[in-house]
């Protein structure tokens, strides 16, 4: 192997560059489906060294002149330290090496590879922790874990004891959970190894679960609303035949989902089983049409024989194993909920069964098991959009049929995923301005605004941001919003930081002017940000007495953690800290979305940078403070 490729491939950026065939032989280090060009094809490509982002680089351009695949130096010590993948042009996956020690550290899935962010807090190329997962992708690990009986992937995903404690459950609740969390690894190795529908060959195809729903504060004695999925399903298919694992409850835990026990076979899952952790009754025994003032279904005798029918029908759909069943079924469970939205007269209870219709008929689409059903999404998009323009209803039915013709068009084969990622965002655009007070528009705009800044337009991103904050004005995603608003414009400008240290000593930025000032926002789960610590220990010492100061801000959720870890670490700066981790206000004030986020503050109290690296501290307090 050529010098170049080997020093590439263990970190180190050498000035000969290395050829394309050499490139192309590095592969990501987790699974994620990204572009591997034919010999025909590699005989067009191309590598240049480049500046990105400031930073030296090798990029592979495609036949089309695509970016491929792109090699960085970010910090300039010669050793590549980002490794990123492309797909039809979009980067669609990174490793990380944040420590700079040659072994990547984080995962990022990007743009249409996902939403995941993992660390491998001990660098051996298996996750340990996620930081950003959605309840989709969560169902997808779990399939991955149960294919190759890996108890250490299951477990990633896994609420943790701590993490159980700041859910601010009753102390039945909470010890019920505990009981469940402490069997779960067990238990997964036991079913894992029984199971028979998750084989080598098997593949994740879909997320299935209802709505979420808010545990209220107050229920059983919780301290804290509680967001979660109940009665989660994966359905997986091996060879062409589908089959179905039951996952439970999911619980949303910062900016991860989490589950909260072992998964196990839907085929044979009781009744008892079958019933959510939280809201203590299965779907089928609670419709949408029930009573609130009595509990009872209120009901006419026609629509009770719907519901008895539609109950059977969701226990066929548990219990078909074939690609053929599952689709006669899906097809009877649509025609038995649209007569159930015909019987339910006006009102809340008929939006709710459309509701259904639509979260059935697109999940049929995106399955595979009702593969004709875009017409008749269609419909019923125009139909509930004409009968009631505007509506929630017709809004929710809208977003469900862009959601599976964009799924429909990238299990094309022959697909141009950039025309139809561009076309997704475009739609997700048009969308908000037709339903711009709807709950899916707040997720369409937080999507776009996340996008954006990630892709460095960030005054498109502070246009998205801005919306969610003046559309949904009191919501807590719209307070997070106006904090984004501010980190993005706040450089030239003051900001406020304030709070008390553990000790109750209060702490200000204000109380600093004509000193330069590094803000550090860090939690102790962060290694990068520990790991920083140990530079800004050496900075304070060569630029203290020239007038540097810091002030840390510690996000973390568990205040104990916290305590404990300065107890042995014993930093010399103070640490304010506010519960609420990366929901806190202290985070919420500055929209900070990842650690660690950074403020370099100038002697004038004015933000010189809001994104700066550890690495690039020397070089600016050294012009600052000659």
């Amino acid at each position: 192997m050529a010098a170049a490729l080997a020093a590439a491939a263990t970190g180190t950026l050498q000035a000969a560059t290395p050829t394309v065939e050499q490139a192309l032989q590095l592969t990501p280090l987790q699974e994620v489906e990204y572009e591997i060009p034919t010999a025909d094809e590699i005989a067009k490509c191309s590598i240049r060294s480049e500046k990105v982002n400031g930073a030296t680089g090798w990029v592979v351009y495609g036949p089309a002149g695509e970016k491929m695949r792109q090699f960085v130096d970010s910090n300039g010590d010669n050793k590549v330290d980002l490794w990123a993948y492309y797909n039809n042009g979009i980067e669609v996956y990174r490793d990380l090496d944040t420590d700079f020690n040659s072994k990547a550290d984080q995962y990022r899935w990007l743009a249409t590879g996902g939403s995941r962010w993992g660390f491998d807090e001990n660098e051996d190329g298996a996750i340990d922790r996620w930081e950003i997962i959605s309840p989709e992708e969560v169902s997808a690990e779990i399939v991955a874990a149960v294919r190759d009986k890996d108890v250490k992937r299951f477990q990633s995903l896994l609420l943790t004891a701590t993490e159980a404690k700041e859910l601010g459950l009753g102390k039945e609740k909470a010890a019920e959970l505990t009981s469940s969390l402490t069997a779960a690894a067990n238990d997964f190795t036991k079913w894992a190894a029984a199971q028979t529908a998750v084989k080598s060959g098997t593949k994740w195809v879909h997320f299935g679960a209802t709505r979420p729903g808010i545990v209220p504060a107050g229920t059983d004695g919780a301290s804290l609303d509680l967001l979660v999925y109940e009665n989660v399903a994966a359905v997986v298919e091996t060879a062409g035949e589908h089959s179905q694992i039951d996952i439970g409850t999911l619980v949303k835990f910062g900016n991860a989902w989490k589950v909260i026990a072992a998964p196990r076979n839907a085929a044979v899952a009781d009744s008892a089983a079958s019933q959510g952790f939280f809201f203590q009754a299965s779907f089928a025994a609670k419709r949408p049409d029930m009573d609130g003032a009595s509990g009872r279904p209120a009901v006419n005798a026609e629509a009770q024989k719907l519901l008895d029918e539609l109950e059977t029908l969701d226990d066929k759909l548990t219990m078909a194993t074939t690609a053929a069943a599952r689709q006669d079924v899906t097809k009877e469970r649509i025609v038995t909920i649209e007569a159930l939205a015909a019987a339910s007269g006006e009102g809340e209870a008929r939006d709710n069964w459309l509701r259904q219709l639509a979260d059935a008929i697109s999940a049929g689409v995106q399955t595979g098991e009702y593969p004709d059903g875009m017409t008749k999404l269609q419909k019923l998009a125009e139909e509930t959009a004409k009968a009631a323009p505007g509506s929630d209803v017709a809004s929710y039915v809208q977003f469900r049929r862009m959601s599976a013709d964009y799924t429909q068009q990238l299990q094309d084969p022959n697909a141009n995923f950039t025309k139809v990622q561009d076309a997704w965002l475009e739609n997700l655009e048009g969308f908000v301005k037709a339903y711009p007070k709807s709950d899916d528009a707040a997720e369409a705009m937080l999507q776009l605004a996340i996008a954006n800044e990630f892709a460095g337009e960030e005054d498109k991103a502070q246009a998205w941001y801005s919306q969610i904050r003046d559309d949904f004005a009191g919501t807590s995603l719209a307070k997070k919003a106006e904090g984004s608003v501010r980190r993005l414009t706040s450089v030239g400008k003051t900001i406020n930081v304030a709070g008390k240290t553990l000790d109750g000593k209060q702490v200000s930025l204000a109380s600093l002017k004509g000193r330069v000032v590094l803000v550090h926002f860090w939690a102790t789960w962060c290694e990068p940000c520990k790991q920083d610590q140990t530079i800004m220990r050496q900075l304070q010492a060569k630029y203290g007495r020239k007038g540097f100061e810091l002030i840390g801000v510690s996000l973390d959720s568990d205040k104990a953690d916290l305590s404990k870890y300065l107890t042995q670490t014993r930093l010399t700066w103070p640490q304010i800290y506010e519960d609420g981790g990366l929901d806190s206000p202290l985070a919420t004030d500055l929209g900070v979305l990842t650690l660690p986020t950074m403020f370099l503050v100038g002697a004038d109290g004015k933000v010189i940078s809001r994104n700066i690296h550890v690495s690039q501290l020397d070089t600016e307090l050294g012009k600052l403070l000659k």
